[in-house]
């Protein structure tokens, strides 16, 4: 089995789509069968993709999709060797495949540029409006990494679904349990106590309803926001005037933080430290992060929307983040309600454990050879 996988995604700051990368891009090459693994990013071969993890990237390679996607005058044309491309199975984890990729794979995540165009800037939309369907058209299979998104993307693209496979995502094992003696000099660093505050982590873009979750917040009663501040870390994204004087306003009352992008170091700690994890996205292709909390033996809170009830498999409270009133009713609940909170905990690290990146490199493997 000869297999390329991009790797554009990869970067020393990791987005979701980048730490799916990592994970395939170290343990495919492990497949009994795999005769050859190459790496490929943006018209060039990598030998190490874990330099990407830790050197600085030129601006003009950065791991946005258009970055790439502006070579689009020839993908083999940019390889010193075309006929490698011709000979290996291309897997375009990150929903793009080059001309040369024919009869490969495509991983799609999600379908929020279509779904949420709102939530995307306008180059970003240009971009898969001309490309994306070049793609589809190319790829022989595609992955999803939920059986929700999986009929989605099948309904959306007119698909049989033989043709698409779901495959789940997981958290890495870094996300355990942890005590206070183990998480406490990382709390210190961000003036955070153990059990002391609710985390949310996610970028700040309108479909991952921030706002409503900050007016939820705003909803409870004072002493349980005292006792329990929130703590948002995640890129900035579309931080829009009205999300951020909620936040300054919150941050001056002292029920609110905003941690903004927290080193992928301390996030497993700032997970096990937590009271509470909120999560009230209304769109999304898995849902990392609350399995990462589930991992982490904390209570999830989740939108009952999109994928997230499967992926939670159960284990997590769900909310409706559009009804402020119901949503600030159950955070109460989550954060005082000592029977449901055990519950949680112990059906979310069973689900969690459902999830392994092993298992997911394994699934991906079969499917290469399926269709190689």
């Amino acid at each position: 089995m000869r297999v390329i996988l991009s790797i554009e995604a990869l970067e020393p700051r990791l987005s979701g789509i980048g730490r799916y990368s990592w994970e395939l891009a170290q343990r495919i090459g492990q497949a009994p069968d795999m005769s050859s693994l190459r790496f490929y990013r943006n018209g060039e071969w990598i030998e190490d993709p874990a330099s990407l993890l830790v050197e600085p990237v030129p601006r003009k390679r950065r791991n946005k999709v258009h970055r790439w996607i502006r070579k689009r005058t020839g993908w083999a044309r940019d390889l010193q060797n075309a006929s490698v491309m011709r000979s290996h199975l291309f897997h375009g984890p990150n929903y793009f495949l080059p001309p040369a990729g024919e009869g490969g794979v495509i991983t799609i995540h999600d379908l929020s540029v279509f779904r949420y165009p709102e939530t995307h800037p306008e180059e970003r939309l240009r971009q898969f409006e001309r490309y994306f369907r070049l793609s589809v058209e190319r790829a022989a299979h595609f992955i999803t990494d939920s059986e929700t998104t999986r009929a989605e993307v099948a309904d959306f693209l007119s698909l049989d679904l033989s043709r698409v496979t779901a495959v789940p995502l997981a958290a890495s094992t870094a996300f355990h349990p942890r005590d206070a003696d183990q998480v406490g000099s990382t709390l210190s660093r961000y003036g955070l106590a153990y059990q002391g505050y609710a985390l949310c982590v996610s970028t700040v873009e309108p479909r991952k309803r921030i706002t409503e979750l900050l007016r939820a917040w705003q909803a409870l009663p004072p002493t349980i926001r005292a006792r329990w501040p929130l703590m948002v870390t995640g890129g900035a994204g579309w931080l829009s005037d009205s999300v951020r004087d909620l936040m300054d306003k919150g941050a001056r009352q002292g029920w609110v933080r905003y941690l903004g992008f927290v080193p992928e170091e301390d996030l497993p700690l700032l997970y096990a430290g937590a009271a509470l994890f909120v999560y009230p996205s209304v769109y999304e292709g898995f849902g990392l992060p609350p399995v990462e909390a589930m991992a982490s033996g904390i209570p999830a809170v989740v939108a009952d929307a999109s994928c997230l009830p499967e992926v939670t498999g159960g284990a997590a409270m769900l909310v409706r983040p559009e009804d402020v009133d119901g949503f600030a009713r159950h955070l109460e609940q989550a954060l005082t309600d000592g029977q449901w909170r055990m519950q949680a905990q112990q059906a979310g690290l069973v689900v969690a454990r459902g999830y392994s990146w092993d298992r997911c490199a394994q699934e991906t493997v079969d499917l290469y050879r399926r269709i190689d």
